[in-house]
């Protein structure tokens, strides 16, 4: 980044307009540990104004009312997305972390999702009946007003779309809590929905901020009935509790823990070029990362031997080298976070079948980098099989039967994803429906489609996004009946 972008803090963007804070922090490349800018860093104060323009946008505007202009404004902005598809992969594989690959992989699936929810504006629609000989009734969904948005560090660009386009394609307005690790992205975000240009002043409203301050005001605030938070479980239940004294509406996309379940059949070529992508992508930092790998003894060595292999010649470095395989994780805070899950693992008796770690020599060693890592364990009930890792940690953990791997995947308070390999048909399916999982693959891994639904059971959340059912947590049902015609 050239120096006078990084001497102009990055601005939040709330009723059409910038804002600065008084509080300036720097923003940080994770590969290197550079600086590569600043950005105003929000709190309580951007919080209340973003939720007062959102509300008088709604209140005062035609866009609650307006589905034609909803489905033009999310077309607009698919094709600003579309246009600046290169400077946000850039910017975020700088600012995330992410090896370029991995930033397309998120970007390009904003448009899309985009486009859909224009589709969803389009056909949204009540209906009618007659009850009784002499009455009429109809059922209109309305927009449930304000939506507040609070999005994570590991995929900001997507997760933010993700509900941004259904709350929007409902006709609600949104204030959306951006993190301060990717606040440089966040600003170019904001600048790209600036540019739709029949997008009305103050229908979304984008702040930043490091710590906590904004988004406890979002969550209690009468202001703003719904909440679409995408986080850690423990997160997701806090702000539930807050949120329950006012019956407030929350859309939760939380942790998991996803698992692979490989029987004797599989097709081991190409299951575990994937398996092995399942973890490197986003340096494991994702929701539906692949961290446990369930096995058939039969092909258990097989296994153990290849996917070591396949790990151990990932090449981690920096997005800038076209040849790095896995970037760093988001900082070297996390580093040590994950290494002392997997120390705390091999010395409760899980065995190293690859142990990456932290990179400490050469000139990786100033940035957030941490090799992959798999390990083999017996107790199921381990912290790193149960708890959500979030970096590239893998354990494998061996089966003999069907009964006993499903009920090694369902051995857990997550429930968000799991895949399948298996070339029996028949079995694929039966398993798939006793797999406790919002998302089952078959012979296959992350796999999203923007007209099929996406959520977790147990403690990976509530509600859906993508799909039709993404835009129900933004709309309120009221019934209208004519009597005594």
């Amino acid at each position: 980044m050239n120096n006078a972008l990084a001497n102009q803090p990055a601005l939040h963007w709330i009723d059409g307009e910038w804002l600065a804070s008084d509080s300036v922090r720097k923003a940080h490349d994770p590969a290197t540990g550079a600086v590569i800018g600043q950005y105003a860093d929000g709190g309580a104060r951007e919080a209340q104004l973003a939720i007062a323009a959102a509300q008088r946008a709604f209140d005062t505007g035609c866009w609650a009312g307006n589905a034609q202009l909803r489905a033009r404004v999310l077309e607009e902005l698919a094709a600003s997305f579309e246009r600046h598809r290169e400077a946000l992969i850039d910017l975020l594989s700088l600012e995330n972390g992410k090896i370029k690959r991995d930033a397309g992989f998120e970007i390009d699936m904003a448009p899309s999702k985009l486009r859909f929810a224009a589709a969803l504006a389009r056909t949204d629609m009540g209906r009618s009946g007659s009850p009784r000989p002499d009455a009429v009734s109809l059922l209109l969904r309305e927009p449930v007003g304000v939506a507040g948005i609070m999005v994570p560090w590991n995929s900001p660009v997507i997760l933010m779309v993700r509900s941004l386009a259904p709350a929007l394609a409902a006709g609600a307005t949104a204030v959306i809590k951006m993190p301060g690790q990717t606040a440089l992205t966040n600003a170019l975000v904001a600048r790209i929905m600036s540019e739709a240009p029949s997008l009305p002043r103050g229908v979304i409203n984008l702040f930043t901020e490091s710590g906590a301050e904004g988004a406890k005001l979002m969550v209690a605030s009468p202001e703003v009935p719904v909440i679409s938070f995408t986080g850690s479980t423990r997160t997701g239940q806090a702000i539930s509790a807050v949120g329950a004294q006012r019956l407030k509406r929350f859309g939760l996309e939380l942790g998991g823990k996803t698992p692979h379940l490989v029987f004797g059949d599989a097709d081991l070529d190409a299951a575990l070029p994937v398996i092995e992508k399942s973890l490197t992508v986003f340096s494991g930092q994702f929701c539906m990362t692949g961290s446990r790998l369930l096995v058939h003894s039969s092909v258990a060595g097989q296994v153990r031997e290849r996917l070591a292999a396949q790990l151990e010649a990932v090449r981690v470095g920096p997005a800038a080298d076209p040849d790095s395989g896995m970037g760093p994780l988001i900082d070297k805070a996390n580093v040590a976070r994950v290494n002392a899950a997997v120390e705390q693992a091999i010395a409760s008796g899980a065995k190293a079948l690859l142990r990456g770690g932290p990179v400490t020599e050469g000139p990786l060693a100033a940035g957030a980098f941490y090799r992959p890592t798999l390990l083999e364990v017996c107790d199921p009930k381990l912290p790193i099989v149960q708890e959500e890792t979030f970096g590239p940690v893998m354990t494998l953990q061996v089966f003999d039967t069907e009964e006993e791997v499903l009920a090694l995947a369902n051995d857990s308070e997550y429930g968000l994803a799991a895949a399948v390999w298996t070339r029996d048909t028949r079995r694929s399916l039966r398993v798939a429906r006793k797999i406790k999982a919002g998302t089952v693959w078959i012979n296959d891994w992350a796999q999203v489609f923007d007209e099929f639904e996406e959520g977790g059971y147990k403690q990976s959340g509530s509600g859906r996004l993508n799909g039709v059912a993404s835009i129900d947590d933004f709309l309120e049902y009221k019934h209208i009946t004519f009597t005594n015609l």
